[in-house]
C-alpha cells in the first residue's frame, strides 16, 4: 500500500496507472447517473409502483447525492481521501448489487439511497487525489481525461442502459442495469487499494455536524412534500413541510453565521454567502440544472408509456442532448477563460430555444413521433449545457478568497445536485397531474401525455428564460482572473 505525499516537481510516480482506478470509478457513478431514466417505466410496471415512487428512483439518489457531498470531502480531508474513496466505491458496488435484487418499489428506493450516498463518497475524493498526485502541469491533462471520460459516459448511458433491457441478459431485464456495476465496482477496489497512494488525513480539522443535519431537513422538508403531495392528494401536512423549509434555510445561516464568529469550521462558509457574484450564480446554477434532470425523467416516461417506445428506442431518442454537451466542452477548450459573461448569456438562451423548440414540435406533432424527431431542440439544449458550465463555474468562483475555494467548489456541485432533485419533483409533479387529470376527464392516452409533457417544457422555458434575465446581472469576469477549470473538457463532469 503506497503512501505518498503531495511533490512539487514530480507527482506520485504511480500516478497515471492509479488514475485509471479513478476513471472507473467515476465512469461507474456517472453512467448510473444516466442509465436509469430509460428504464424507469419498466421497472415501474414490473413492480407495480406508483409514478411518485418512480421519481424516488430518480430525486432521491440525487438529492443524498447533493446532501452529502459537502460533507464527505471534508471527510476526506479528515480521515484519508484514498480510505474515503475505496469506502465509497464499495458502498456504491454493494448498493448496486441490493438495486439489482430489490423484490419492490420500497426496497429499491432505499437501494438507490445507499448509491446516492456511496457516490457522495466517492466523487469528491477522485478530484482531490488528482490534485495531490499530479504536479500542476499535468492536472489539466488528467482533468481532460476526466472530461472525455464523462462525456463517453454521459452520452453511452441511455443507449446502454436501452440495450441491456432489450436484450435481457440472462433473463435479467431492467436489474442489469445494476448488476453492471458490481464487477467494475470490486475490480475498482481491489485494483485502488494496491495502486492509490495515500495521503494521511488531518485529524485535528472538524465537521460541522448540526449545520448538515439542518440542511438535510431543510431540502428533505422541500422536496418530500412535492413529490409525495400528488399521491395524498395535497393534505395540510404538505404545506406544513413547505412552509417549514424556509426557516430551516435561514436557521441554516444563522448557524453557520455563529460558527464564523466563533471562528469555528462551516459548511459553507459565510464568506461564500456574502459573495455577490458567488450567491447570485449559485441561483443560477440551481435553477439552469433543474431543467435537465425533470427533462428526461419526462421525456422518457412519454416516449414509452405514451408512444410505446421501447427502452432502446428511448435511449436512442436522447443522445443527442448529451452529444451537444460533449461538443460544446471542446468549444469552451477553445474559448478558454475569455468572454464568460457572454457564454452563460448565450448558454441561457440557446437552453431556452432548444426547449422552446421541443415544446413546439410536442404541440404540432400528430402520430407517433420518430427517434430523432425532437434532435434537433435536445441538441441545441446540450450545447447550452456544456457551453454554459465551465464559464459559470469559473465566474461563481472569481472572487473567492484562496481558502475557501475547496468549500465553494464542492457547494457548487451540490446546489447543481439539489437543483436537479428540485427540478425532478416540479417537473413530475406537472407531467403525472396534468396526465391524470386529462385521462380522468376521457382523454386518450398519447393526447393526456402530450398535455403532460407540454406543461413539464413550459415550466423549463419559463426557468431557462428567468436563468438568462438574471445572468445579465452577473459581474463581469476578466480573463485570468478566475482559478482552476483551464480545460473547458473538465466542465463535463458537472453536468
Amino acid at each position: 500500500m503506497p503512501t505518498a505525499q503531495p511533490q512539487a516537481t514530480k507527482g506520485y510516480p504511480g500516478r497515471w496507472v492509479a488514475m485509471g482506478v479513478l476513471i472507473a470509478a467515476a465512469f461507474m457513478n456517472l453512467l448510473d447517473a444516466t442509465i436509469v431514466n430509460v428504464a424507469l417505466p419498466v421497472i415501474q410496471k414490473d413492480l407495480n409502483a406508483h409514478s411518485s415512487s418512480i421519481e424516488w428512483i430518480v430525486a432521491g439518489y440525487v438529492l443524498v447525492f447533493a446532501l452529502a457531498l459537502m460533507p464527505c470531502g471534508r471527510l476526506g480531508d479528515i480521515y484519508g481521501k484514498k480510505e474515503m474513496f475505496l469506502g465509497g466505491v464499495g458502498f456504491f458496488t454493494l448498493s448496486s448489487a441490493l438495486s439489482g435484487v430489490a423484490p419492490n418499489i420500497e426496497f429499491l428506493i432505499v437501494a438507490r439511497l445507499m448509491q446516492g450516498l456511496g457516490a457522495a463518497i466517492m466523487a469528491p475524493q477522485v478530484l482531490s487525489l488528482v490534485q495531490d498526485m499530479f504536479v500542476s502541469k499535468e492536472r489539466s491533462a488528467a482533468l481532460s481525461m476526466f472530461g472525455i471520460t464523462s462525456g463517453i459516459a454521459i452520452v453511452s448511458g441511455p443507449l446502454i442502459g436501452g440495450w441491456l433491457i432489450a436484450v435481457n441478459v440472462f433473463d435479467m431485464g431492467w436489474r442489469s442495469i445494476f448488476y453492471i456495476n458490481v464487477p467494475v465496482g470490486i475490480v475498482a477496489v481491489i485494483a485502488g487499494s494496491v495502486l492509490i497512494p495515500r495521503f494521511p488525513g488531518q485529524r485535528t480539522l472538524r465537521l460541522d455536524k448540526p449545520g448538515v443535519l439542518i440542511v438535510a431537513l431543510a431540502f428533505l422538508f422541500l422536496i418530500f412534500p412535492l413529490v409525495e403531495g400528488r399521491r395524498y392528494d395535497w393534505p395540510f401536512w404538505t404545506f406544513v413541510m413547505l412552509l417549514a423549509s424556509l426557516p430551516l434555510f435561514a436557521g441554516f445561516y444563522v448557524w453557520e453565521t455563529h460558527r464564523a464568529k466563533a471562528g469555528r469550521e462551516q459548511l459553507l462558509p459565510v464568506s461564500l454567502m456574502h459573495n455577490h457574484a458567488y450567491l447570485l450564480g449559485g441561483v443560477i446554477s440551481f435553477l439552469f440544472y433543474s431543467t435537465p434532470a425533470g427533462l428526461f425523467m419526462t421525456f422518457a416516461i412519454f416516449l414509452q408509456q405514451g408512444f410505446g417506445f421501447t427502452p432502446l428506442e428511448a435511449g436512442l431518442a436522447t443522445i443527442p442532448f448529451p452529444l451537444g454537451a460533449f461538443m460544446a466542452a471542446f468549444s469552451n477548450r477553445r474559448l478558454s477563460d475569455n468572454f464568460m459573461k457572454g457564454r452563460i448569456l448565450i448558454g441561457a438562451a440557446l437552453m431556452t430555444s432548444g426547449l422552446a423548440l421541443i415544446l413546439f414540435i410536442v404541440w404540432r406533432h400528430s402520430g407517433t413521433p420518430g427517434v430523432f424527431t425532437f434532435a434537433p431542440g435536445l441538441l441545441i439544449g446540450g450545447f447550452s449545457l456544456g457551453f454554459t458550465v465551465s464559464p459559470l463555474f469559473q465566474s461563481m468562483l472569481a472572487d473567492v478568497p484562496g481558502p475557501d475555494a475547496g468549500s465553494a467548489s464542492g457547494a457548487l456541485q451540490a446546489i447543481q445536485q439539489a437543483g436537479s432533485a428540485l427540478g425532478i419533483a416540479i417537473a413530475s409533479q406537472l407531467f403525472f397531474a396534468t396526465i391524470a387529470t386529462r385521462q380522468a376527464a376521457g382523454a386518450a392516452t398519447e393526447d393526456a401525455y402530450v398535455a403532460g409533457f407540454t406543461a413539464c417544457l413550459t415550466y423549463m422555458v419559463a426557468v431557462t428564460a428567468a436563468v438568462f434575465l438574471a445572468a445579465w446581472f452577473l459581474p463581469a469576469v476578466r480573463p485570468g482572473q478566475q482559478p482552476g477549470n483551464e480545460d473547458g473538457e473538465a466542465g463535463l463532469m458537472l453536468l
